[in-house]
């Protein structure tokens, strides 16, 4: 039997379709399900079926920790992404043109995973154009104030945010690997807790301002310098998600990217994995 859940994520409502064993499987889902609601648009559905592998023309594919993510489209012209886990298929998601409804082709191998790739991805393209972005980012909260950590994968995040929360009094963790962000009208911006986190279990329906972005880098020393203009641009691109070929989307990214440049404070921290490392940060981001 088949029943469809609905989810907020960063005010954003989207509704899965699935057999009650798969919605049982989302406890991550759990702190962001509602009601169905008459009153808010809905951002996408996505249906979940056992199916049969999808013929499609490849584009670009990603491969992260032997996790692969091939993007391409069908004759018809509807995106595709397949998912790989150890070289194996787990499904394909096909989409269509305006991410508002996907399905997802389940292989019946990680299934779970696929799903949550499914959603991540359209929940980024989706939302693309509506001021909300998808993070590769650690983000901890004090004093009512969000913070995110960025940089290349292995460059300490996690590890900047435990320095945080362990040296820190008060500093909370909102997420460790996929927060979102959504900037509003005015220019100001919130950072968003969401289903997905990596490695860390946190799945935190939690909001709050967001005060800075922190671009970390390894060093044999402790060092933080304010990024502006371009520079503050640049650091802020590589750690969003997004179907940069796509212009659409494109544009929607390239909005939401200047105006948390531009209106956000940005920093670059070179940084030893240490507790002052944590307090230079703090003493200077967190005013």
């Amino acid at each position: 039997m088949t029943d469809t859940g609905y989810y907020i994520v960063a005010e954003h409502l989207f509704g899965v379709e699935a057999d009650e064993s798969m919605l049982a499987l989302m406890t991550n889902y759990a702190p962001f399900k509602v009601g169905q609601s008459d009153n808010q648009d809905v951002l996408f559905y996505v249906s979940i079926v056992q199916g049969e592998p999808v013929s499609y023309v490849e584009e670009w594919r990603q491969d992260e920790e032997g996790q692969d993510t091939i993007c391409g489209h069908t004759e018809d012209g509807n995106p595709v992404f397949e998912f790989r886990f150890g070289g194996k298929t787990a499904g394909w998601l096909v989409c269509t043109p305006g991410y508002r409804s996907g399905i997802l082709h389940l292989s019946g191998f990680h299934s779970k995973a696929a799903l949550d790739n499914a959603l991540m991805i359209l929940f980024a393209m989706a939302s693309a154009c509506t001021g909300t972005v998808l993070f590769h980012s650690a983000v901890v909260s004090l004093d009512g104030r969000g913070y995110m950590f960025l940089g290349k994968s292995g460059t300490g995040k996690s590890t900047h945010a435990r320095l945080w929360l362990q040296n820190i009094p008060g500093t909370e963790l909102m997420n460790d690997d996929n927060p979102a962000v959504r900037v509003k009208p005015d220019g100001t911006a919130v950072v968003y807790g969401t289903p997905w986190s990596g490695k860390t279990p946190c799945y935190r329906n939690v909001s709050a301002p967001l005060g800075g972005i922190v671009l970390l880098s390894q060093a044999p020393y402790n060092r933080i310098t304010r990024l502006n203009g371009i520079g503050a641009y640049a650091a802020v691109v590589p750690s969003i998600s997004g179907k940069r070929w796509d212009a659409r989307i494109a544009d929607g990214l390239h909005e939401t990217e200047n105006a948390l440049a531009t209106y956000i404070p940005v920093w670059h921290l070179d940084c030893l994995p240490d507790a002052d490392a944590a307090h230079l940060c703090k003493q200077t981001i967190a005013l």
